[in-house]
């Protein structure tokens, strides 16, 4: 979909305080991704017309709907098939409001959903969990093992030049893991936690632990024995966290901790203790509410929440 950004409309009365004159700053998001247009402090807003027309497009409509999340949750542009498939999926809809209101919840939730978020996003945050269990959070209850910050790039790394459906997208995703994977494993932070001196069955008890006990005992056997007598070997630890990573169980535990997660990354493009919010409580509302449904989504109005919410609808 091609957007013309005709105007910009800037709202600045009694907002200058100092005698220097703001300045315009534009913040990438990423590479091809929509930026943001700052004046001074002041995020600066696109009047979106249809090419060669005066009609607006908002958050609203069907097709940058769809278009906007593929840019949050996947991080890339639309592929023209995917594009019109979601699309149709809310426009045929009609003049249905209440149809087009529950499309739009289902084919949000369906990105995260995704295969492709699940091999790519959703991998990245299971790195994290099984190399440093969960890290941030406070007393308001549960913990997450990564901050945006840190999964924006990662999962961006993952997900690079994948787009599932197309002609050799599981061999590019293949390559992207594994240089992930021995990457992640060579960074300060994991060498701290996982000094090289460590025995291959510490290395796999500590992982373990990390992630919440997901392992069978011939499961950390044949881990240990993919280390054997060279634990700290790169290549070799970077197997093994991956394959705790891709561990069946810590990918059923940590479903809905992820799928929470995502909507504060996504949507609202912030953690969940960022401001507006200053702690963890409105995470732990919405997962508490995703368990109590069982996980599904629609019946927890939890993506009904998020983009119908204030915050998300003044992104744009």
């Amino acid at each position: 979909m091609r957007l013309t950004v005709a105007t910009l409309i800037i709202a600045l009365a009694g907002v200058i305080a100092s005698a220097q004159t703001p300045t315009l700053r534009i913040v990438p998001d990423g590479p091809n991704l929509p930026a943001d247009l700052y004046y001074g402090n002041i995020k600066v807003k696109p009047l979106r017309l249809r090419p060669g027309t005066n009609t607006v497009v908002t958050i609203n409509d069907a097709d940058f709907f769809v278009s906007q999340q593929y840019f949050d949750f996947l991080s890339r542009v639309p592929d023209a098939s995917g594009q019109t498939f979601w699309t149709n999926e809310i426009t045929g809809c009609g003049a249905n409001a209440a149809c087009v209101e529950l499309k739009r919840i289902s084919v949000s939730g369906a990105f995260f959903l995704s295969i492709e978020f699940k091999e790519t996003g959703y991998l990245v945050y299971r790195f994290h969990k099984a190399a440093f269990g969960d890290q941030f959070g406070d007393a308001t209850g549960a913990k997450v093992p990564i901050r945006r910050e840190n999964f924006i790039p990662d999962s961006r790394s993952i997900s690079s030049g994948v787009i599932v459906g197309q002609t050799g997208w599981e061999g590019v995703l293949e390559t992207n893991k594994q240089a992930f994977a021995l990457a992640f494993v060579q960074r300060p932070e994991f060498q701290a936690a996982f000094p090289a001196n460590m025995s291959a069955a510490a290395f796999v008890d500590q992982l373990d632990t990390n992630a919440g006990f997901v392992l069978s005992s011939s499961d950390k056997a044949t881990l240990v024995g993919v280390l054997g007598a060279t634990p700290s070997d790169p290549a070799k630890r970077a197997s093994v966290v991956r394959s705790i990573a891709e561990n069946a169980n810590l990918q059923q535990n940590e479903f809905n901790k992820a799928f929470v997660l995502m909507q504060y990354f996504g949507y609202l493009k912030r953690n969940p203790n960022d401001a507006p919010d200053t702690n963890f409580a409105g995470y732990n509302f919405w997962l508490a509410k995703l368990n109590q449904f069982g996980g599904n989504f629609i019946n927890a109005e939890m993506v009904k929440a998020f983009i119908a919410s204030t915050e998300y609808n003044q992104r744009f």
